[in-house]
């Protein structure tokens, strides 16, 4: 059992690329997943799509900055936001504010998952199942690399 207002975090790597702390609301299931993250004064998440997880996020505290594929705008405390999968989903968060931001992304969770990340010219390919190395499938293909 879990308290979203709670803060105690999960000691993972920052895979957010911008400092933000997480923690797994949902063990990873087959399908469905939930995590609440903090994101403190100047704080991001990465620009990113998926190919086969639908995520809704939902604003708890502050107002973060949501760029998504129209531009960017601030979400108010209590905003439901939904992304579909594909370009249409981009979404990324970043804290413009002194105060700190807590939000909850919920959503189906698929096995492979293909995630786009176009500001960093990379896509990943990631599986909860064992590759021929031994470990889960984690691959990261640069795009830069191709030019």
């Amino acid at each position: 059992m879990s308290n979203i207002f709670a803060d105690d975090w999960d000691a993972t790597d920052d895979w957010s690329g911008g400092g933000a702390k997480s923690k797994r609301l949902v063990d990873r299931g087959p399908q469905l997943g939930a995590t609440v993250y903090e994101l403190g004064p100047g704080n991001f998440v990465v620009y990113h799509f998926h190919h086969g997880s639908e995520e809704l996020l939902f604003v708890l505290r502050g107002r973060p900055a949501l760029r998504g594929p129209e531009g960017e705008r601030q979400l108010e405390e209590g905003e439901v936001v939904h992304f579909p999968v594909g370009p249409d989903g981009a979404h990324g968060l970043h804290n413009r504010t002194e105060g700190l931001v807590r939000y909850v992304v919920a959503g189906i969770r698929v096995s492979p998952e293909v995630a786009e990340y176009p500001d960093l010219k990379k896509i990943t390919a990631q599986a909860r199942t064992e590759s021929q190395t031994g470990e889960r499938l984690w691959l990261i293909h640069d795009l830069e690399s191709e030019a």
